[in-house]
């Protein structure tokens, strides 16, 4: 009795760490622009609070890695409670994108591969976002799939679109969706 309660308690922690994730990664924005008072939301990337410039880089640096790593832990929860093979592939991209997000720590703004994996890290979640919204009209929840392709289109067209004062804005809106994302996963699993 003991070990299947302590067994759904990991289950019902290892749920939450897609919200886990969302609240990590605002403590890390937040830290590391606190502690780069040169660092302008409007003028920067995000990015740049991770370069060897900035002050305490391996703040931003390491809280990637870890929150990509938290990101890859909440889809394997999402692929072990799906109920079939297309949420199973949605929660694979998912896993790819967290190992990305831990690539843009491990490679800052300074280094050649940094945008290559920044830009793979939000090209993974969109993939999975889509996925996840066929999967979901295919489960019948219409309204959050509905929701997702909104999210699907307004991405990408918003990031292309719209005149962005700085690529810290344009990052936090994609992050702003990502989180939509994850809390749409999190009531739904």
């Amino acid at each position: 009795m003991i070990r299947k309660r302590n067994l759904t308690l990991a289950k019902q922690l290892w749920r939450f760490t897609g919200l886990v994730a969302i609240i990590l990664t605002w403590i890390v924005i937040v830290a590391s622009v606190y502690q780069n008072p040169w660092f302008n939301v409007f003028k920067h990337a995000l990015s740049d609070l991770g370069a060897p410039k900035a002050n305490l880089p391996w703040i931003y640096n390491i809280g990637l890695v870890i929150v990509g790593s938290i990101i890859c832990i909440y889809s394997l929860y999402l692929a072990y409670i799906a109920i079939n093979k297309l949420y199973v592939f949605s929660f694979a991209l998912m896993f790819i994108a967290g190992i990305f997000l831990a690539l843009i720590g491990l490679f800052p703004s300074s280094t050649k591969p940094h945008g290559f994996v920044s830009l793979w890290f939000f090209v993974q979640i969109w993939l999975s976002l889509v996925s996840t919204a066929i999967s979901m009209i295919k489960d019948r929840k219409i309204i959050y799939s509905l929701i997702m392709w909104i999210i699907v289109v307004i991405g990408p067209l918003g990031a292309i679109l719209i005149k962005w004062p700085s690529v810290a804005i344009l990052e936090i809106y994609g992050v702003i969706l990502i989180d939509i994302y994850v809390a749409i996963l999190t009531i739904n699993f």
